[in-house]
């Protein structure tokens, strides 16, 4: 049988409170987010919040609206479950607008990595796998496939400076100065490897992936997510990769990124040189070939089976030089697609200002974005319903320990009882102290503990 693995997305937002009427924004960026965040302090009397679906919402550092996906071991439920996080700070800015109406303001939130002064915030994996003594070498050996996957799940970076426009695979790529660490401030690492687990620590170890980019469309999310997790069964079931570690890991990821033809070449430690194209297409076959041996393919539900399927075109696509192939489904593609045709019908380059605009629109998540009107005219793909997103919103994933999280927190809230939460303890705070359930299996949805606690805050 495939495995069971964890996985959850964190994703950073770009607040922007605009002018309806052109010039200054009428607020600073902070001043808005707070302004997002009140209905939620007023509510838990935080900006840190763990919410009824199992997720936690939050004010991130720089003014930045962050949201966590609660904990999913099915991968449509974590297109899902990104897609509420979304849907819930549209929401919230629909609220705030609503105030912001009489300032002839309006609050926009971006989808993306980069701001128009230079500062990145991110868009974060995070993959519970076991706990091995040969940890740090497993995760240097997945440097190579980070390294290239951005030619398939690349956001699309329109760079515009003095000498022009020129249009990237990753927003991401150019701000990494570090392939592996346990830093979180001072270096900017592809893999963080701080041993924060949120599980039984004798177990598990939480893979915290910080190089790839926030991304609009649920195929490439999917694509992201799957061939990772796919990669890590493989590996976890003694099938090691082929040896292919790189020279310098941050100038490949660059030379990766500027390329948007995938056949960029990294320079190996032995001084061999290969394509990023040709390196996917090794993992792809080392991946596809594992599974068909152990008779995984068979057992995949169809959103896996569908990245499979996906990840195999995307490289062809690449490979023959057809990109067209890939403009529903591949977010750097089906940016760059956007763009450009765009330009030639205006008669300019991608460095005017209306693509520019164009470009930010693109990742606007309220609705002056594009990506609704995309989705619904088929020019981009979807993966899961609307009414899908909509249960995600309100309720947790029924098979993680994320159930008895959510299914607590919307007890406590609708008795109004003080309560604390975090990934692993749920607390009940009463007079006479706090009533405290560990929560070590992230994969139990199950706990008589929880149901008696629940039990408890019902009879008073």
């Amino acid at each position: 049988m495939i495995p069971r693995r964890i996985m959850g997305v964190e994703t950073e937002y770009g607040l922007l409170c605009a002018s309806t009427k052109g010039g200054n924004p009428p607020i600073d960026a902070e001043e808005a987010a707070h302004k997002l965040f009140d209905p939620l302090l007023k509510k838990t009397r935080s900006t840190n919040a763990f919410l009824p679906n199992g997720g936690r919402l939050y004010l991130d550092v720089g003014a930045h609206p962050e949201y966590a996906t609660a904990e999913c071991d099915d991968l449509g439920d974590l297109i899902a479950n990104d897609r509420a996080g979304d849907a819930i700070y549209v929401d919230m800015a629909s609220q705030t607008n609503e105030e912001l109406a009489g300032l002839d303001a309006r609050l926009h939130l971006f989808k993306n990595n980069l701001d128009s002064y230079g500062n990145s915030y991110g868009c974060h994996e995070n993959y519970l796998v076991r706990r091995r003594r040969d940890f740090r070498a497993r995760i240097d050996s997945l440097i190579p496939f980070f390294v290239t996957r951005q030619i398939m799940v690349g956001a699309g970076y329109l760079q515009v400076t003095e000498q022009g426009a020129r249009y990237k695979i990753s927003q991401r790529a150019d701000i990494m100065n570090d392939a592996v660490s346990a830093a979180t401030t001072r270096s900017r690492p592809m893999i963080n490897t701080r041993d924060e687990p949120h599980g039984d620590a004798e177990l598990y170890r939480r893979l915290h992936v910080i190089v790839g980019d926030s991304t609009m469309s649920e195929s490439t999310t999917a694509l992201k997510i799957g061939v990772t997790e796919a990669l890590l069964h493989v590996i976890e079931d003694g099938k090691r990769l082929p040896q292919r570690e790189l020279e310098d890991p941050v100038k490949a990821i660059r030379d990766v990124s500027a390329d948007t033809t995938g056949r960029a070449l990294v320079t190996l430690k032995d001084g061999s040189t290969i394509t990023a194209l040709e390196l996917q297409r090794e993992i792809h076959d080392h991946v596809h070939n594992h599974f068909v041996a152990n008779g995984w393919l068979d057992q995949l539900d169809p959103i896996r089976a569908y990245v499979f399927d996906l990840w195999g075109r995307t490289l062809d696509a690449l490979e023959h030089d057809e990109h067209e192939k890939l403009t529903t489904e591949i977010d750097w593609i089906a940016k760059h697609h956007l763009l450009q045709r765009y330009a030639d019908r205006l008669g300019v380059g991608l460095a005017d200002p209306r693509i520019q605009r164009l470009d930010l629109a693109w990742h606007d998540i309220t609705g002056a974005g594009l990506r609704t009107s995309l989705e619904n005219s088929g020019g981009l793909r979807t993966l899961v319903t609307p009414e899908r997103i909509d249960v995600a919103k309100a309720i947790p994933p029924q098979t993680t320990r994320a159930k008895l999280r959510g299914d607590f927190v919307a007890l406590a809230m609708e008795n109004r009882r003080d309560y604390m939460v975090d990934w692993m303890n749920i607390r009940l705070l009463e007079d006479d102290g706090a009533r405290q359930i560990l929560l070590k299996d992230p994969f139990s949805a199950v706990d008589e503990h929880v149901d008696a606690l629940m039990e408890h805050m019902d009879s008073e």
